[in-house]
């Protein structure tokens, strides 16, 4: 049988508006994570670590042992209880010197699993390269049963709280005058609603949207600048998000607004015909619902869909009822979309 294709009609992306507060929409420039990177080693392993033909593990050993006065060639070192891996982490605004970060382990050699070791001290740094923060401490794989973590080869892992920070990222925001608000997506009508509600809130003109994707916030006089972004953050706008269509293509899913549309069209693929009807009734008779407006034809493979608004969900419906698989399901959209059919943008991840 065929695979069948989920479909999620997403609460997120309907057409209706809502109201939104500001911190949920727009981000405060400047404030914001910084991704950190490291190399290091783990040791510890039973026999699972990396082989012979991963030279670079083997002179990174003997690098390490040198630093605790333990002079050894690399080519005398046989061991295959040691990893080599990428260590990342996310540095938060406004970390200081003390605070903990949790930490991914990854395995870049040959090693088959990193189950039970001990990553060694690895400094961690910045795109800028200073260093700002050090990891160390045992590797915490957990459950999982799919993927890089199938079973005995967990070749990555976790260690929860395993870095400490060591250099802070300096950000100033107290003695700042005014700050920019970075939208999450660019859009006109956002942008302006936030300024005018900043400005009915606060009073005055403290907010000015720069671009549809910026709002730049002036401090009143005398009020602390904390205080103030606290305040306007959690102010109430007019929010509508843009209607789009996301197919995950690994998993067959796809997410849509609830009110998105398809154009009458005729389509076929493969073996499946798709015949998408304007509404054909006479005026004064009753619409017929999505859900009674389509037939299918499974020996001709043919879809009929008729009736006043046809909406993806119901495309979609018709074709898992089909049994079409997620692939064709998803080149369909794909099509449906280039012919001009859907009129919202498609994302595919």
């Amino acid at each position: 049988m065929k695979p069948v294709l989920s479909l999620v009609a997403a609460c997120m992306l309907s057409v209706f508006a809502n109201a939104a507060q500001i911190k949920d929409i727009a981000n405060v420039v400047g404030v914001r994570e910084n991704q950190l990177i490291g190399y290091g080693l783990v040791v510890g392993l039973n026999g699972s670590g990396d082989g012979s033909s991963s030279e670079f593990t083997i002179q990174s050993l003997s690098n390490m042992l040198q630093t605790v006065n333990v002079k050894i060639d690399p080519n005398d070192i046989k061991s295959k209880n040691t990893a080599a891996v990428i260590v990342t982490a996310k540095l938060p605004a406004f970390a200081r010197q003390g605070d903990k970060l949790d930490v991914v382990i990854s395995s870049i050699g040959d090693a088959k699993s990193l189950q039970g070791g001990t990553l060694l001290m690895t400094p961690l740094k910045g795109v800028d390269g200073d260093i700002y923060a050090l990891a160390q401490g045992s590797l915490t794989i957990g459950g999982k049963s799919q993927g890089r973590n199938s079973g005995n080869h967990a070749t990555a892992g976790t260690i929860f709280g395993g870095a400490f920070v060591e250099r802070e990222i300096v950000y100033d925001i107290y003695n700042q005058e005014a700050i920019n608000l970075s939208l999450k997506e660019s859009n006109f009508n956002i942008a302006s609603n936030i300024q005018n509600a900043i400005n009915l809130q606060v009073g005055g003109n403290v907010a000015v949207a720069i671009d549809p994707r910026t709002v730049r916030v002036s401090k009143p006089d005398g009020a602390s600048m904390v205080e103030f972004l606290a305040g306007i953050l959690e102010i109430d706008v007019d929010y509508k998000a843009l209607d789009k269509i996301i197919i995950d293509e690994r998993t067959g899913t796809i997410v849509s607004g609830v009110n998105i549309t398809v154009d009458p069209v005729v389509i076929t693929h493969k073996d499946i015909t798709i015949k998408i009807e304007p509404n054909s009734y006479e005026d004064g008779e009753r619409a017929i619902d999505i859900k009674d407006g389509t037939s299918i034809d499974p020996v001709a493979n043919l879809i009929k869909v008729s009736g006043e608004r046809t909406t993806v969900a119901s495309v979609a419906r018709a074709l898992n009822k089909l049994g079409a698989s997620p692939s064709d399901i998803i080149a369909i959209m794909e099509n449906l979309k280039r012919v001009g059919a859907i009129h919202v943008d498609l994302e595919i991840i």
